[in-house]
């Protein structure tokens, strides 16, 4: 049984034909057709059979598949990890929408600050991919909300950052004057989000349904552009209470008394599990939970213009 092998029997697996497994890998359909061949001998076992739509996996074929995919994600992650291990510790970053705007870039530039020669990437992708992109070897840490595993998949999260959430709007706002409002109430008022909206999995989605149907939100580019609209009495946004403190203070924002506010949430670093974290991975998880990552995060000066933004790549789901 060699890597070959198993990498042409993955591909035949997943695209359902030996043609198609052989334009995939650039070589031809004979080269495939011989090492499944190979597989099947060595194996004992047919692995799948021909169909009149395509192919149909033996139990052992199926079972084939699963370790098949997840040898071919361990080598090419390998490769990549021997072929950066001589220049710089290249970490690939995946952080959920409002965590990428507000703490990750601060919390990345302290990291690299600490860590001599370390590189990053900073991607910005849902909670509903963080896990795959984990399974796939596309990402090495999800940063915000924690992702749920898929089947099999054990991941290790380290949480970070406790946050609180509070409604706000405008002093203008019709709703402004009421002194209790329940979380259905505001199924009618503008509600603004960020991109993400109410993300999966957050205790903000959490809190929203529990309040019943969850209200229909409007998605702008950023939550700084969700807070700017609100600021000119266009809706009413759940915002982080630390980023809005000022504005509160001074009377520019009116927090609502909503049931169940203020949410308070985690932001966790979620590595893989069972020993498959890259070591500069665990670093970073480390750092996080250190003086010198919070001091980076409470240094910040509240946003009052479109922040300039940290993420280079999105990734959705």
């Amino acid at each position: 049984m060699t890597f070959t092998q198993l990498r042409a029997f993955a591909l035949v697996a997943e695209l359902g034909s030996l043609r198609a497994a052989a334009a995939a890998l650039g070589v031809s359909e004979p080269a495939v057709s011989a090492a499944v061949s190979a597989l099947r001998s060595d194996l004992g076992d047919p692995l799948f059979r021909r169909t009149g739509t395509g192919i149909a996996l033996t139990p052992g074929g199926r079972a084939l598949a699963v370790r098949a995919r997840e040898l071919v994600r361990l080598a090419e992650r390998t490769r990549r990890e021997v072929a950066t291990a001589t220049s710089t510790d290249r970490l690939r970053v995946l952080a959920t929408p409002s965590c990428a705007e507000h703490v990750a870039g601060a919390v990345l530039d302290a990291f690299t600050r600490r860590v001599a020669g370390a590189g990053i990437e900073l991607t910005t992708g849902s909670t509903d991919c963080a896990a795959t992109a984990l399974a796939d070897g596309d990402a090495d840490v999800v940063l915000g909300v924690r992702p749920a595993p898929a089947p099999g998949q054990v991941l290790e999260p380290v949480p970070f950052l406790r946050y609180r959430r509070v409604v706000v709007a405008a002093p203008g706002h019709p709703l402004a004057p009421r002194t209790r409002l329940r979380v259905e109430e505001l199924a009618a008022a503008r509600w603004l989000t960020g991109p993400a909206g109410l993300e999966p999995g957050s205790e903000e989605e959490r809190w929203a349904a529990a309040g019943g149907s969850p209200p229909d939100v409007e998605r702008c580019e950023s939550e700084a552009a969700a807070l700017a609209a609100v600021l000119r009495g266009r809706g009413v946004l759940l915002a982080l209470a630390h980023a809005v403190r000022e504005r509160v203070a001074r009377g520019a924002l009116v927090r609502l008394p909503v049931e169940g506010t203020p949410v308070s949430g985690l932001w966790w670093a979620t590595v893989p599990g069972e020993g498959r974290a890259v070591a500069a991975a665990r670093a970073l998880q480390r750092f996080l939970t250190t003086p010198d990552a919070t001091s980076a995060l409470l240094a910040r000066p509240e946003r009052r213009d479109r922040p300039r933004p940290t993420v280079r790549v999105e990734l959705w789901s």
